[in-house]
């Protein structure tokens, strides 16, 4: 199949091929976009075709599964494979929506992909809902939190007066206060093109990483590289959008997402900790909100994880799955043992509430004995 195994009959109409993300034909990219858009589910830019070429340009060893029926691309599969044949979901640990781009009706055996595609298993971490080539793989269901603006800021702010009074009054109160400072005006750029703004994020968030004990993405290569490449993207399904809050000239709360045209996918917020006790962040989240709104994004994913800014901000929730298809093997088996025995632990402190407050409560705790950084 294409560059590793040429091109393999799954049927006597179906046919499917492997390639590099960058040896997609125009044609296979537009039919991915094409099935996208017929889905029904939610535009999230993770799952466009950009974003996978975007993370080959950085990980050698993406690929891409490609089937045809007849003379027409009918489905997808993008993944990295590793080490004895150990799949991943493209963009493994950074990538917020995951799966498979296939027509209504083709169902592959996962089993069958897997071999097809030279692969022992494959791991996820944020499967989308609806993928049926991989019922009953998950081992964990996760709530994404989301934010509707679909009808207009003013009604999603109408919505948090109704069910978080107190949150938006204290948060609306701190953005005045921001601009009493005497520092300059508060003003918010929903798409900051300058690199030094990014340069910027990426330092705030990897000192976060690091004062919280958290492992910092950003001493990867490259997902650094992977932000500032899509930091430059444009494409109608999949752009980086830098948002930023300033007082004056000084920037102190900033995030950076991807978008498409009806959804801004929310991936690496930070803020200056000098300004914490202002709570940029979760103005710079109004403000992203509304500014959605106005360009016609319909939804902000705010992404998995438990945070008190996500429960305080959302209207409702996705659900996203962890887990992994294996096929039966020695290589199989190497993969499960690398990877279990560290999945059973974060998920028995998952399913232990108070467990997992305190830990949240120790890290934080350590984040303030250590200060800025």
């Amino acid at each position: 199949m294409g560059e590793d195994r040429g091109v393999g009959k799954v049927s006597d109409a179906v046919r499917m091929r492997v390639v590099r993300p960058g040896e997609l034909s125009a044609r296979e990219v537009e039919a991915w976009r094409e099935l996208r858009a017929k889905s029904g589910a939610p535009a999230n830019p993770f799952m466009e075709p950009e974003f996978t070429r975007a993370v080959a340009a950085v990980r050698p060893r993406a690929r891409v599964a490609v089937w045809w029926e007849g003379h027409e691309p009918v489905g997808f599969f993008p993944y990295e494979k590793g080490p004895l044949g150990q799949g991943r979901a493209i963009g493994f640990g950074v990538s917020d929506s995951q799966g498979a781009v296939l027509r209504p009706g083709l169902r592959p055996g996962a089993r069958a992909l897997l071999r097809h595609c030279g692969l022992a298993g494959w791991q996820f971490d944020n499967l989308e809902a609806d993928q049926p080539v991989f019922e009953g793989a998950a081992t964990e269901s996760f709530a994404s939190p989301v934010i509707d603006v679909g009808e207009g800021y003013p009604a999603y702010e109408a919505l948090l007066r109704a069910q978080s009074p107190k949150f938006l009054r204290t948060t609306l109160a701190k953005e005045r206060k921001l601009g009493r400072l005497g520092e300059g005006e508060v003003r918010f750029v929903f798409d900051e093109r300058d690199p030094e703004a990014l340069r910027t994020l990426m330092a705030w968030k990897s000192a976060q990483y690091r004062r919280t004990g958290r492992r910092d993405r950003f001493a990867k290569d490259w997902i650094t590289t992977l932000v500032r490449r899509l930091h430059e993207l444009r494409t109608p399904g999949c752009s980086g959008v830098l948002s930023v809050l300033y007082v004056g000239e000084r920037p102190v709360a900033a995030h950076f997402g991807l978008r498409s045209a009806t959804v801004l996918s929310c991936w690496f917020p930070a803020y200056d900790p000098e300004f914490a006790k202002f709570s940029p962040g979760l103005v710079l989240h109004l403000r992203m909100a509304e500014a959605a709104a106005a360009a016609g994004i319909g939804m902000l994913d705010l992404g998995r994880g438990d945070a008190e800014y996500k429960d305080a901000l959302k209207t409702g929730e996705l659900t996203v799955h962890e887990g992994a298809v294996v096929r039966p093997g020695v290589r199989a088996a190497l993969h499960w043992l690398g990877r279990e025995p560290s999945r059973r632990v974060h998920s028995y402190v998952r399913r232990r509430p108070e467990l997992a407050a305190r830990g949240r409560a120790t890290l934080n705790r350590l984040a303030r004995l250590r200060g800025p950084r």
